[in-house]
């Protein structure tokens, strides 16, 4: 099975892992130190797509002097995989997770971390610091950040006239006005559904809304939030999208072969339009809208978590610590020696030579400044809620105030009863 990479975490609805093929791991390894002898720590990661990605975490786990670390390498539905897991005594004692979730931490499945990561909390990127923070507790360490962000050739606008969008009616007009210039392309491209499974919440942020606020309490139940979604209807309802590609929304092909001017696409797909592309291109937040709007950029990290389940809690916490906390050249060589991904302490994406210069440096500091993540509150009810009315007012004209009334009911009643728990 081909690998998954990074960008995972935010494929679907910018913050949730997507299913992968529903297959179980190779082999009858627990995953307990070297075939279930329970001796050591057993660290669990998904199957990453970058080459070396495997050979990296297993040199940082042989690099551990404290006590022998067994890193196993699942390929197949993590996220089933590690569910199931957490159940029993033969799942990690260490391992990675989209997250963690709710129903994992309310289920005391998963151990507080606040001590390890309380001394550099202000360095992590807060904005994927704060999916992992329940009750005032942090239950997962950041291990990578990824982003999405939108790319824009800079000859093609420049030609048509048309200026970088700072906001969504910017973009909206743009869009159009790019649409066949030369007899080919579209002005815009945000997936071959119309932006429906990538954009999720990000135009409600772009419109100064969330979509669980700080008081806990759904956060877009406001006319801007309509009004927002009108406009990314509108964009496909103009036929400025370029719809069909051979490639999806993560891979830049499109962009690079001039189908379309513009591209949403995440930080992963720099590089390969760099070396395209050479300096012919930029990079900007999605645009913000209306007077209390402000940019908006998704970003996602799987974090690393200890079992509540394990029996070496205390050695597999100290672990966690010295990997995700202490460990910041292992932390750095992660995030930018295989794919192209930002690190989740602020101090170390700073430091980057990569990402000091041009759109890299721009990315960063879009991630730094308007990043958001799915918050710990967003159920996946929610989130099926939220995704079916996006589709049916962007690819079927539905009114979208109608359509939002229904989602907040949905996501009122989902509130109600996780706050219970």
């Amino acid at each position: 099975m081909a690998g998954i990479d990074r960008r995972r975490v935010l494929a679907a609805g910018g913050g949730v892992a997507l299913a992968a093929a529903l297959a179980t791991a190779c082999g009858s390894n627990t995953g307990r130190g070297g075939g279930g002898s329970g001796t050591g720590i057993s660290q669990w990661y998904h199957q990453y797509g970058e080459p070396g990605t495997q050979q990296a975490v297993e040199r940082y786990a042989a690099a551990y002097k404290k006590a022998k670390v067994s890193v196993q390498w699942r390929p197949g539905d993590y996220d089933r995989q590690t569910a199931a897991a957490l159940l029993t005594d033969s799942g990690p004692d260490v391992f990675e997770v989209n997250g963690p979730l709710l129903d994992q931490i309310q289920g005391g499945q998963v151990v507080d971390l606040t001590a390890e990561v309380e001394p550099v909390k202000d360095d992590f990127n807060q904005a994927v610091l704060a999916p992992k923070i329940w009750r005032d507790k942090i239950w997962g360490i950041p291990q990578a950040v990824d982003m999405q962000l939108l790319y824009y050739r800079r000859s093609a606008l420049k030609d048509a006239g048309v200026e970088p969008p700072r906001t969504l009616d910017e973009l909206v007009d743009a869009a159009k006005a790019l649409s066949g210039k030369g007899g080919k392309g579209k002005g815009l491209f945000l997936g071959n559904d119309g932006g429906v499974g990538v954009l999720s919440g990000t135009p409600l942020f772009a419109a100064g809304l969330s979509l669980i606020d700080e008081d806990g309490k759904v956060g877009f139940d406001d006319p801007a939030a309509a009004r927002v979604l009108g406009k990314i209807r509108q964009l496909y309802a103009d036929k400025s999208l370029l719809l069909g590609a051979p490639t999806d929304w993560s891979d830049p092909a499109a962009f690079i072969q001039g189908l379309t001017a513009m591209q949403w696409s995440g930080l992963w797909a720099l590089p390969q339009i760099k070396k395209a592309l050479g300096d012919d291109f930029g990079v900007l937040p999605f645009p913000k809208d209306g007077s209390g709007g402000k940019p908006a950029v998704p970003v996602g990290a799987y974090g690393s978590a200890v079992s509540a389940r394990s029996a070496r809690k205390a050695e597999a916490k100290a672990f966690a610590k010295w990997l995700w906390v202490e460990r910041t050249d292992f932390q750095r060589d992660f995030a930018l020696s295989y794919g192209f991904h930002i690190p989740a302490r602020i101090s170390l994406a700073k430091k980057a030579a990569e990402l000091r210069e041009g759109a890299a440096a721009d990315a960063v500091r879009y991630a730094t400044e308007y990043g958001h993540a799915e918050p710990l509150l967003w159920t996946t009810a929610d989130r099926t809620a939220y995704q079916d009315a996006l589709s049916r007012i962007v690819k079927d004209g539905a009114n979208p105030e109608s359509e939002l009334k229904g989602v907040v009911r949905k996501v009122n009643a989902e509130l109600q009863r996780v706050k219970k728990k």
